[in-house]
């Protein structure tokens, strides 16, 4: 009798199972039935917000359903990072990181989640320099001028940010840190007062997204020093890269699809497929260029590489340069 119940046993797992598999593969294939939410953690208008709006308005047609945008800015990301993280892992929530998905572990001991365990890499969507701009107060005309000034007169130029730990922070910081030389930081709640401020000359620097900041350098109350990529823009060719001056310095904005980790991985591929031809299409390329960014599209192992990468550096220029949180 005992054999028998086991038998029975035995062959209604095997049942159940089978019955579970096909309907995870009826879900994948179905998918998706519903809108999918692009969580993005910044506040409408900005760099990341533009991006963010560029893809889902061709990847939700390419799935065939809605992709509706979802801002949660503040905290430095966290809020954004910890509600994707903690979303059902079945396709309909996926997260658009920023450099400064990398920079957190760097900074904060306690972040409510792992950075590279909460997360499934998909794709790199795009990449933009920073650009370190001056008020003509400022008189100096490119980094190595601004190198020069610095030593010169340590902590008597000040730079504006959008909060500690931001990309604008941490690629000044790097600079710091590269040439030796010591410049005052002064934060803000946000790129755009931050970038007011600078232009107004209360500020004397600040290093931002080129996209808010060119149109000053157009008109002449600002100018360019610098782009923090290893090359110069394709969209902006005349200005230098920092990496003219100081080999090697690389800093560079970017944004990446991410997905809750134990998403399936058909439902993942599925995406990644998508995305990738999404990321080739010329209108696409040419739109990210005119906001000064370059589309990537590249494959999860890769982005996987760059997140740790990335974090590997954020966390030695903390240790190495004392960088604290505090204003």
């Amino acid at each position: 009798m005992l054999k028998k119940f086991s038998v029975w046993l035995l062959l209604a797992a095997s049942t159940f199972g089978f019955g579970l598999d096909r309907a995870v593969a009826a879900s994948v294939d179905d998918y998706p039935q519903r809108p999918i939410r692009l969580l993005i953690p910044y506040p409408p208008g900005g760099a990341g917000d533009i991006v963010g709006r560029m893809l889902s308005s061709r990847l939700g047609p390419a799935l065939g359903q809605q992709m509706v945008n979802d801002n949660r800015g503040g905290g430095g990301q966290i809020i954004a990072t910890q509600i994707a993280a903690n979303a059902p892992p079945d396709g309909y929530t996926l997260f658009l990181a920023s450099a400064t998905h990398s920079i957190n572990p760097a900074l904060r001991k306690d972040l409510p989640y792992d950075t590279l365990k909460a997360f499934i890499p998909i794709t790199l969507v795009a990449q933009s320099p920073l650009v370190f701009v001056a008020h003509p107060n400022l008189k100096v005309n490119n980094i190595k001028e601004l190198i020069a000034a610095a030593k010169s007169q340590p902590g008597r130029i000040n730079y504006a940010s959008s909060g500690p730990g931001t990309g604008g922070h941490m690629s000044v910081e790097l600079l710091s840190a590269l040439a030796g030389v010591q410049l005052t930081h002064i934060p803000y709640k946000g790129a755009g007062p931050a970038l007011v401020d600078v232009v107004s000359g209360q500020v004397q620097m600040i290093c931002t997204s080129p996209l808010p900041a060119m149109p000053h350098v157009k008109s002449g109350r600002l100018r360019a020093l610098g782009m923090t990529s290893l090359e110069r823009s394709p969209a902006y060719p005349d200005v230098p890269a920092v990496a003219e001056t100081i080999p090697g310095y690389q800093s560079t904005l970017w944004y990446a699809l991410l997905a809750p980790l134990n998403t399936p991985q058909p439902i993942v591929r599925k995406i990644y497929n998508e995305t990738i031809k999404v990321l080739a299409q010329p209108q696409m390329r040419e739109q990210a260029l005119a906001m000064g960014a370059v589309v990537v599209g590249n494959t999860p192992q890769a982005l996987q590489t760059l997140l740790r990468s990335e974090i590997q550096m954020w966390t030695q220029l903390v240790k190495t340069a004392n960088i604290r949180l505090d204003p």
